[in-house]
C-alpha cells in the first residue's frame, strides 16, 4: 500500500469513530456535524495526497527530460576512410569511453579537445607534446615501449574507438575497419592519411583537419570547442592575407622541401603544407613534383625554402644546413638573403591541432616583416 492510500485510509477511520461516539451520544446534529467535517478532512487529504503525486510524476517527467538532454545528439554518424580510401560511415551512440590514439595528432587533437579521460592506451609520438599538453598526455597511459601497437594488444584491450592514420588499418597492422566494427569498435582516421584511390589524387588540405576536429567535437559532443580551434586556423589565414593585400606584397615563390638519408620529397600543391603556402598567398614553385634534385631546387630558385624536420630526430639547425651549407645551393636567393627556414613535420602533415603552428610558421617566413 502506497502512502497516499495510507493517509486516506486513516482519514476515513477517524471519520467512522468521530460518528459513532457521537451516534452513541444520542446527538444526530453533533453526530451529522463530526461527519461533515471528517468528509472534509477526507476530501482534504484525497487533494494533499493527488498533489504531491502531481509532485513526483512532474519530477518524475523532469529528470527523464534532463536524462534525454544528456544523450540529445546521438546517434551521431561521420564519414572516414577504409585502408584502401574508401569512404566509410562510423555511426556513434554516445561518446567512446576507450579509445585507442596511435600518432602525434590523435593523441594531441584529443588532449586539445578535452578529451584525455577518454583514452585508454595512446602510442606514436614523433614529437614532444607541448608544455600545455603534457598534463592531459599524463592522462592517457601513453606507452613508448612500442611506435605502434599490434592487433593483438588492441584486441585485448577491448576499445570502443580507434584514432589513428590510415596506414594503421593495413592487413599487417591492425587490419581492416570492418573487423573492428563487429567487435562494437568504431574507427577515424585523419581525413589527409587516406590512401589515393587508383587514377585519382588525394588532395591534403587545411579543410581536411578543420573537419576532422569538426567531427570529433560531434563524436564526443564538445562541438563549441571544436569550432573554437578551427576558428583560430582560418582567422589566421584571413588575417594574413588581409594584410598582405594591404600593404601590396609581392607574393614570394616557395618550396617546402625534406633530405632523408636515401631520398628527397617536395612538398607540392596536393600536400597540406602546399596548401598552406597557397591559401597564405604564397606561390610554389614545384607546384607538381613528388621529389627533387639539386638541379631540380637550382632551376626553381625559390624566394623561401622550408625543411622539414622531425624533432627527436633530427635538430632543426641540422636540417637548415643541407641546404645553408651547401656549396651547390650558394646561388639560391633564399640561401643569399638568409630565407630558409625549418618546419617541423608534425605541424604540416596530418598535423591535427598543431595546423595552427604550420600556419603560423609559414605565414612568418613568406612575410617576415608582417610578423613583427
Amino acid at each position: 500500500m502506497n502512502r497516499k492510500s495510507i493517509k486516506t485510509a486513516a482519514a476515513l477511520l477517524a471519520a467512522i469513530l468521530i460518528f459513532s461516539l457521537l451516534a452513541g451520544c444520542g446527538s444526530k446534529a453533533a453526530a451529522s456535524s463530526a461527519a461533515a467535517d471528517a468528509s472534509a478532512a477526507v476530501s482534504q487529504s484525497a487533494s494533499v495526497s493527488q498533489s504531491a503525486a502531481s509532485a513526483e510524476t512532474s519530477a518524475s517527467q523532469s529528470a527523464s527530460a534532463s536524462s534525454s538532454e544528456q544523450t540529445s545528439g546521438y546517434p551521431v554518424t561521420v564519414t572516414t576512410y577504409a585502408y584502401d580510401g574508401s569512404e566509410i560511415q562510423q555511426t556513434f551512440d554516445k561518446a567512446p569511453e576507450r579509445v585507442v590514439c596511435v600518432y602525434q595528432c590523435s593523441i594531441e587533437n584529443m588532449i586539445a579537445l578535452g578529451l584525455e579521460d577518454h583514452v585508454i592506451a595512446s602510442y606514436g609520438l614523433d614529437n614532444d607534446v607541448k608544455d600545455e599538453w603534457k598534463d592531459g598526455l599524463s592522462k592517457m597511459h601513453y606507452d613508448d615501449s612500442v611506435f605502434a601497437p599490434d592487433k593483438e594488444t588492441v584486441v585485448a584491450l577491448q576499445p570502443d574507438m580507434i584514432l589513428s592514420w590510415g596506414s594503421l588499418f593495413s592487413e599487417k597492422n591492425l587490419g581492416d575497419y570492418a573487423d573492428w566494427n563487429g567487435r562494437g569498435c568504431n574507427i577515424y582516421i585523419d581525413t589527409n592519411t587516406r590512401r589515393s584511390q587508383e587514377g585519382q589524387t588525394m588532395n591534403r588540405t587545411v579543410e581536411n583537419e578543420c573537419t576532422d576536429l569538426l567531427n570529433l567535437g560531434k563524436i564526443f559532443g564538445v562541438e563549441d570547442k571544436a569550432q573554437e580551434l578551427v576558428d583560430e586556423m582560418t582567422k589566421k589565414i584571413d588575417d594574413t592575407v588581409a594584410a598582405v593585400k594591404s600593404a601590396g606584397t609581392a607574393a614570394p615563390t616557395v618550396a617546402v622541401v625534406e633530405f632523408g638519408d636515401d631520398y628527397t620529397a617536395n612538398y607540392g600543391a596536393a600536400e597540406l603544407a602546399g596548401d598552406m603556402v597557397t591559401k597564405l598567398g604564397g606561390q610554389l614553385s614545384m607546384p607538381d613534383q613528388d621529389d627533387f634534385s639539386n638541379e631540380d631546387l637550382i632551376s626553381a630558385d625559390p624566394d623561401v625554402i622550408f625543411v622539414v624536420y622531425m624533432e627527436k630526430n633530427t635538430p632543426a639547425d641540422e636540417v637548415t644546413a643541407k641546404v645553408t651549407d651547401n656549396a651547390a645551393f650558394a646561388s639560391l636567393s633564399a640561401v643569399k638573403n638568409s630565407r630558409v627556414y625549418p618546419i617541423m613535420l608534425g605541424d604540416m602533415y596530418a598535423s591535427g591541432v598543431r595546423t595552427i603552428d604550420g600556419i603560423n610558421t609559414i605565414a612568418a617566413g613568406l612575410y617576415p616583416d608582417l610578423s613583427k
